[in-house]
């Protein structure tokens, strides 16, 4: 059997899994569709949050990054981890106590304020909607090479499949479908590292792998050669960063309150029965992340290694192109590999100078992997399963998010609060499909490659929610003025600089013309600075929060037990 053959196979099982659990764990009541009836055991939690959490940039996206960036690209992998520690450990079981289903309704009780409330959902819609985008790109990816469809028609196939089991499901579905989604994709991750370490070095485990010589006899560190390979043809050395410190810093610093500040992740904590099942299914979610995340660097090496002798040949000349391997001739209908023959020769040559040929979507390392080592087309074809389980899982989450923002913090706690139970399951329905449109519409037009959105969605996160979720859970006095100051500067600042440099005037996204040499993608955490300045000077200057609030405040910080999930 092809490639196309065991990718329909794979993908098309791994759909009608996903379908199935849709129909078992369908939704019957607003509890169920919005927090899966809060008694999702520790272990299936920790498996659907770390499949909530690790999107297409994770599986995608990030081993490209690294591959292309080389030391760069470490700060996707500190960022994104330790964001999830800070989660964990500062916000989590605190949400959970307080027992709200959503980050917008948190805020409206916390903040008593309708108006604090309405900004949270659009601040939620908002970063939702740009992390959505990264998704369905990714999603468009995957099928464009693998069901050579193009991107338009990917795009669509994978809303089909999420409107059916998220529009069903709801957040029932949604757990159960996620904890197959992250068997399908850490497997499907692992067993091409695994073969290709055992290739490369002899080594079966691939964090080792990439650490380790090289088993064609020469006795050198694989890292080494990489590190060679680089320097020769013009690139950075792979080991050394180009980035300045306070972008590092920056970028790191905003993956990680960034994450702490996620809507569709903090909703997975009230899955579960209790503040203590909150804090174990956490501890699982890091165990199951940590799998993928400490994979992520040797599968970037081994790809950057196999891809550069690939082009340019044994002997460093560049490939006939009419001989060269079928993954690039494969690769290039998607549009996500161009070739320009410069000098005529009818070869083809990458580098980092002027002599360079290829352009390459970082985008496609992960997925092009097993192919530029030849492994087997099973082998291929689950990679690309795996691909479709990371973006559809985060995808569902995301568009939950939405859908509840909408139906039960905008207009059951707000616009409408005289609905019935069953009319504003009906309203989260009709706006998870809404929003299934408008997100496949941003992943048809992205805004960027994966990672790259997705970096943008963290920012957003950091520069809205993180501030006044910490401030309303460790400052009993912050008042409702205060939390809606913090929120709309830290927010309309990070998106105006985004939209600038990416959208207004892209030519000056430059080193030179960031504030302070800060990227659009670290700017979320100076976002975040002026959230907690702005917040803390209104708040000063409008009084403290009302006694009641300083005790409810009080009493999440020294918890006696767990609050049932509440849906008023």
């Amino acid at each position: 059997m092809d490639i196309q053959g065991w990718t329909f196979l794979l993908v098309g099982l791994s759909f009608a899994l996903y379908i199935g659990i849709a129909i078992w764990a369908r939704a019957g009541t607003t509890k169920e569709f919005y927090v899966a009836g809060g008694g999702v055991p520790a272990v299936a939690n920790g498996m659907a949050t770390a499949a909530d959490w690790m999107s297409a940039a994770s599986f995608i996206s990030m081993a490209g990054l690294i591959s292309f960036m080389g030391y760069d690209g470490g700060v996707y992998l500190m960022g994104w981890t330790g964001g999830y520690v800070l989660l964990a450990l500062c916000l989590a079981p605190y949400l959970r106590k307080f027992g709200k289903f959503t980050v917008p309704d948190f805020i409206g009780d916390r903040y008593y304020s309708q108006t604090a409330r309405t900004v949270a959902v659009i601040c939620a819609i908002f970063v939702s909607f740009t992390y959505v985008a990264g998704q369905m790109r990714g999603v468009g990816v995957v099928f464009s090479r693998f069901l050579e469809v193009d991107i338009v028609t990917g795009v669509i196939l994978g809303m089909c499949v999420v409107f059916f089991y998220a529009v069903l499901g709801g957040m029932k579905g949604i757990t159960y479908t996620q904890v197959a989604q992250y068997c399908v994709l850490i497997f499907a991750y692992l067993v091409p590292a695994v073969f290709i370490s055992m290739l490369m070095t002899g080594n079966p485990v691939p964090q080792l792998g990439f650490g380790d010589t090289l088993a064609d006899g020469s006795g050198a560190y694989l890292l080494d050669k990489l590190d060679g390979l680089s320097t020769e043809l013009g690139f950075t050395e792979y080991t050394s960063g180009n980035k300045s410190m306070i972008d590092v810093f920056f970028i790191t610093f905003a993956l990680m309150v960034g994450t702490a500040g996620l809507p569709h992740v903090i909703v997975r904590f009230f899955t579960v029965p209790n503040v203590a099942d909150a804090r174990r299914s956490a501890g699982w979610a890091l165990v199951f992340i940590a799998i993928l995340y400490t994979t992520a660097p040797a599968v970037a090496s081994f790809a950057r290694v196999n891809m550069i002798g690939t082009i340019n040949g044994a002997d460093g000349q560049g490939v006939v192109h009419a001989e060269a391997p079928n993954w690039i001739s494969n690769w290039q209908k998607t549009g996500l590999i161009a070739w320009e023959d410069k000098n005529g020769d009818g070869r083809m040559f990458y580098s980092g100078d002027e002599r360079n040929e290829m352009q390459i979507d970082r985008d496609i390392m992960v997925l092009a992997n097993p192919e530029i080592a030849n492994l087997p087309a099973w082998v291929i074809a689950l990679v690309a399963a795996g691909g479709v389980a990371a973006a559809l899982s985060t995808s569902a989450g995301l568009l939950l998010v939405i859908s509840t923002s909408i139906s039960h913090d905008l207009l059951k706690r707000n616009l409408m609060p005289n609905i019935t139970d069953k009319q504003e399951l009906l309203y989260a329905r009709i706006a998870a499909a809404c929003g299934i449109s408008v997100a496949a519409y941003l992943g048809i037009h992205p805004p960027g490659f994966v990672a790259q959105v997705v970096a943008f969605a963290f920012g957003l996160a950091a520069s809205s929610f993180f501030p006044v979720i910490i401030l309303g859970i460790f400052h009993k006095r912050m008042n409702k003025e205060g939390a809606i100051a913090g929120m709309l500067t830290g927010i309309v600042f990070t998106a105006s600089y985004i939209i600038y440099f990416k959208f207004i005037n892209p030519a000056a996204n430059t080193p030179d013309n960031w504030w302070f040499g800060i990227s659009p993608e670290g700017i979320g955490t100076l976002g975040m600075i002026f959230n907690f300045l702005a917040a803390l000077g209104v708040q000063k200057m409008t009084g403290e929060a009302p006694d009641h609030i300083k005790d409810l405040v009080e009493s999440l910080r020294y918890p006696k037990g767990s609050g049932e999930a509440q849906g008023h």
